[in-house]
């Protein structure tokens, strides 16, 4: 089966959650907006009324019989099919449950350049923005990332939840990399408190599907369009 990915084709944004899933599972999968008319046919699918369930907005995925949205959902349903992911119910919705922090975790990176609104530019809201991210890395990074470096820890293993790799490791890394784009001098200070952490980017990193898709074309440059974006006036 080839899976259609659907999401914008110039941000890594939180399509690149699903993308590293795909990439590490050696899935037959077409990143669909960035092929030639491809945006067009993603617009469409969310605006069509013919669709039984209509995504609400990208990343979605199309496979043989469904539209599945949400990266957690889509990780979800991944996981279980490609070996990302435990196979007991009660170790399934576990990694769901950690994907679903990492994705609270995203919202609040986003807030750091744009706390008042995604409809204003970081221009309108600078002040805002420099205050929130001092509360970002005063509290919320030390509390998220804390709580992932406890998991390791206590599990002992390679990974999250022990010796395998899930989705959910994958997803770690894209923060690491994201945050050492976003914030470098900031994340540089922090990285000595989050030994593990550290560690577990690196073994990901280094795994062979992985480091083969970060080094080629089809990984996107970050920018100052997703959800990791470098301010200077914010990273001091």
């Amino acid at each position: 089966m080839r899976y259609e990915l659907y999401y914008w084709p110039t941000i890594q944004g939180r399509g690149e959650y699903v993308r590293l899933a795909l990439e590490e599972a050696e899935a037959d999968y077409i990143d669909v907006a960035r092929c030639r008319n491809g945006e067009s046919k993603m617009m469409a699918m969310m605006n069509s009324r013919r669709l039984d369930t209509p995504p609400f907005a990208p990343p979605f995925l199309k496979t043989n019989k469904q539209i599945i949205a949400q990266v957690a959902n889509i990780l979800f349903y991944l996981g279980a099919r490609h070996n990302l992911a435990p196979k007991p119910e009660a170790a399934r919705l576990w990694v769901h449950q950690l994907q679903l922090t990492i994705a609270d975790f995203v919202v609040e990176i986003h807030d750091t350049h744009h706390p008042l609104g995604s409809g204003l530019y970081y221009e309108d809201q600078k002040p805002a923005a420099k205050r929130r991210s001092e509360e970002f890395w005063d509290s919320r990074v030390p509390k998220f990332i804390g709580y992932f470096e406890g998991l390791i820890g206590h599990n002992k293993g390679h990974y999250v939840t022990g010796r395998r790799l899930t989705y959910v490791d994958l997803s770690l890394l894209q923060i690491v990399e994201g945050l050492r784009y976003a914030f470098p001098k900031r994340m540089k200070r922090f990285e000595r408190k989050a030994p593990a952490i550290i560690t577990l980017h690196d073994r990901v990193a280094a795994r062979p599907n992985i480091r083969a898709y970060l080094e080629s074309d089809r990984r996107i440059p970050f920018n100052e369009d997703g959800i990791f974006r470098h301010y200077s006036a914010l990273d001091e």
